[in-house]
């Protein structure tokens, strides 16, 4: 069987455990991996989560295939699928660890319930939101290419909800700080980019809160300015629909009677 992108992962982290950024690398690929949670019972309004009682505390049981959570869960056992970002998230503050794959894969990890609530923190950091650039904008300076390839990473996780997004350098009062624009942002996007460009820099050694970010109007002179002199990077098009073919030619979807 194939390895999963969780896998990968862990063994780099593995094999190198003084290296900060691939436990950061890790932990980014728990968040966006989907994840098999083990349950006391068959989900109804809320989840109840079947839970294995470690030194470390109370830990929830999660699988990033079925086939890992089968190998080591009884015969009819419940299952709910949920990302590890919003796995995280209810988490937090519950007192509770994550073990992932304990008992069925080389990529076992247990995260206690501290890591559980620094890494949905980590999660939500988002760079600060401002109205307008300030007084002094220049090409940007200091930038890693390891912080670019986590940027460019996740511009596609983005299409369609803006065109592109700039890097720079802001001066203003409180010194100079990184600047990312983002250009041509669809209606009601901005948290979800916010969100996405926060974990970009959080999970590269960055931190999000010492960022700005603005949404320039289109057509303004900011976003002018900020065209000069910005390191600027496209966010891909959204690919467009499949036409529907004929009723009945997808054996997944048979024809409704």
């Amino acid at each position: 069987m194939s390895e999963t992108a969780l896998d990968t992962a862990h063994a780099a982290m593995e094999a190198a455990p003084g290296d900060d950024r691939l436990r950061l690398a890790f932990l980014e690929r728990l968040i966006d991996a989907e994840l098999y949670i083990l349950l006391e019972r068959p989900a109804e309004k809320s989840l109840e989560p079947q839970l294995l009682e470690l030194e470390e505390g109370p830990v929830v049981l999660v699988f990033d295939r079925e086939t890992r959570l089968a190998e080591v869960a009884p015969d009819g056992a419940s299952m709910a699928e949920l990302s590890g970002r919003a796995l995280v998230e209810m988490l937090k503050g519950a007192g509770l660890g994550l073990g992932l794959n304990l008992g069925a894969a080389p990529s076992a990890f247990l995260l206690p319930p501290d890591g559980v609530a620094w890494l949905a923190d980590l999660v939500a950091a988002r760079p600060r939101l401002g109205s307008k650039p300030p007084a002094e904008v220049r090409p940007p300076e200091g930038l890693s290419d390891h912080l670019l390839g986590a940027l460019e990473a996740k511009l596609p996780t983005m299409a369609g909800m803006a065109q592109a997004i700039g890097l720079a350098t802001g001066s203003g009062a409180e010194g100079s700080r990184l600047l990312i624009a983002v250009f041509g942002a669809g209606l009601g996007t901005e948290s979800a980019i916010a969100t996405a460009i926060g974990e970009a820099l959080n999970f590269s050694g960055a931190d999000a809160g010492n960022v700005d970010m603005i949404f320039p109007v289109p057509g303004s002179e900011a976003e002018a300015r900020l065209q000069r002199v910005a390191l600027c990077r496209e966010i891909p098009r959204p690919e467009p629909a499949a036409e529907p073919g004929p009723p009945g030619l997808n054996p997944s979807q048979p024809p409704k009677l």
